[in-house]
């Protein structure tokens, strides 16, 4: 008679479709994406709410300075890449993003002893100003790169058909970890208005990652060993050949190689393409909601706590559609198809907010559209690199998810602040999405039908 946890074990794979042996693999990446997402919703609310604080006009420009700071981190990134192994790597990358945020808290402290105040209010100083415009700025390339670097991760671990069966399931890890830090960083600013509220915030997410460290290190041994995962064969191979296929080994290569890989490659630049679709979406949205909180709010803590409310309603949502729509999504329609519905989901709402621009609509839209992008669109832009050797897929994959994705950024903003001289309504904003909406199903499909010939070749 079966044990228990093995009863349990059973049914979760009958349930999430999962095939004996993957489920601790599943898991353990589940974990380590709710480590990632937690440590990052816990910084959210605190970059919206600094780059927010002195108008919007100063958002614009923080929006420009993004885009040209991503290039250089992805180029070096990509340099760290060619000299180290995986198990390094990854690793480095969250003890930079840990030993930033204490550097950040450290400096906040100090200056909120000194008498100083936060950006935004009568009390501010030039060293919280300082603070608050440079963590905006760091804090929205290092997001696109830690998650970069988890799903390439994650690409590495899994196949093709295993990332459209576990790849939602480990997105609802993700969603969990959103809901936590959100949900954690709206009570905690409710609680107070310190001038400490930020830098306590910062050492949390910084502990979170320190966590995340720890599974991807037990992920990273586990999968190694598995028969069902592509590390163990990468090993089997590497054990043969004399290693240098082995995770262990160098990738190797240049720093701009993922740089040419992508300007070099039609299948690259269509991903790249699609990103910068969704950026521009994903930025006319986040200006809207950001006028929409600065009018409502105060205080830097109110703000804050909007933001993690903003937060925590879009992955509610994107946990809900993660359980009972994602999996069925893809498997009935195909990687093309499910890309698809993003920029669909993009113009109808913008329609209906144009139509009743109020608050409550505002949140449900951007909830839903949250919800498409994170439940559906990503796991199925993340399958298109599981057919990218890994030297392409951990240099050309932050060039299209940091640099592109900053790109359209800047690129939205342009066309929001070009909007807002004009003063156009929400109207023609809807408008201006429509085109856009229909080049982007059309990319969509064409990226899902390229996959699988590569696929099938």
């Amino acid at each position: 008679m079966a044990s228990l946890p093995e009863v349990v074990v059973s049914f979760g794979r009958r349930i999430l479709n999962m095939r004996r042996g993957e489920f601790s693999l599943a898991v353990l990446s589940a974990l380590f994406f709710f480590l990632v997402l937690c440590g990052y919703f816990f910084l959210r609310p605190v970059r919206e709410a600094m780059g927010v604080a002195r108008g919007m006009g100063d958002l614009r420009w923080l929006f420009a300075v993004t885009s040209v700071a991503s290039l250089g981190a992805v180029l070096a990134f990509g340099g760290v890449v060619a000299r180290t192994n995986r198990r390094r790597f990854i690793p480095v990358a969250y003890l930079f993003v840990i030993t930033c945020l204490i550097g950040f808290a450290t400096l906040l402290i100090l200056d909120a002893r000194a008498g100083g105040g936060l950006i935004g209010t009568d009390a501010e100083t030039g060293l919280s100003r300082g603070i608050g415009y440079t963590f905006y700025v760091w804090l929205s390339v290092i997001n696109l790169v830690s998650t970069s670097v988890f799903w390439a991760f994650m690409v590495d671990v899994f196949d093709v058909d295993q990332g459209k069966r576990l790849f939602p399931f480990i997105g609802i890890g993700g969603t969990l970890g959103a809901l936590a830090g959100g949900g954690g960083a709206s009570l905690i600013s409710g609680l107070t208005d310190s001038p400490y509220l930020p830098a306590g915030l910062m050492l949390i997410g910084a502990g979170c990652f320190a966590l995340a460290i720890g599974v991807m290190l037990i992920l990273d041994g586990t999968a190694g060993r598995s028969k069902l995962s592509r590390l163990e064969t990468a090993t089997a191979a590497g054990a043969e050949s004399g290693g240098g296929s082995a995770p262990g080994a160098r990738i190797g290569g240049a720093f701009w190689d993922g740089a040419r890989a992508v300007a070099t490659s039609p299948y690259l630049l269509g991903v790249g393409l699609w990103v910068v679709f969704m950026a521009v979406s994903n930025t006319l949205i986040y200006f809207t909601q950001a006028n929409v909180i600065l009018e409502a709010t105060d205080t830097f803590s109110q703000r804050v706590g909007s933001f993690a409310n903003f937060d925590f309603l879009a992955q509610a949502a994107t946990l809900f559609t993660q359980v009972f729509v994602t999996t069925h999504v893809i498997r009935k329609l195909g990687v093309g198809w499910t890309l698809a519905i993003l920029p669909v989901v993009t113009v109808l709402g913008f329609v209906v907010l144009a139509v009743w621009p109020i608050y409550g609509v505002m949140m449900i839209f951007q909830a839903v559209h949250r919800a498409t992008r994170y439940a559906i669109s990503r796991p199925s832009r993340e399958t298109l690199f599981s057919v990218v050797p890994p030297a392409e897929k951990y240099k050309a994959k932050p060039i299209v998810d940091v640099f592109l994705y900053r790109g359209g950024d800047l690129a939205g903003a342009g066309i929001d602040s070009m909007f807002a001289m004009l003063g156009l309504t929400l109207a023609w904003v809807a408008m201006s999405t429509a085109p856009l909406a229909g080049m982007w199903i059309v990319l969509s499909v064409a990226l899902g039908r390229a996959q699988a010939r590569r696929v099938d070749s």
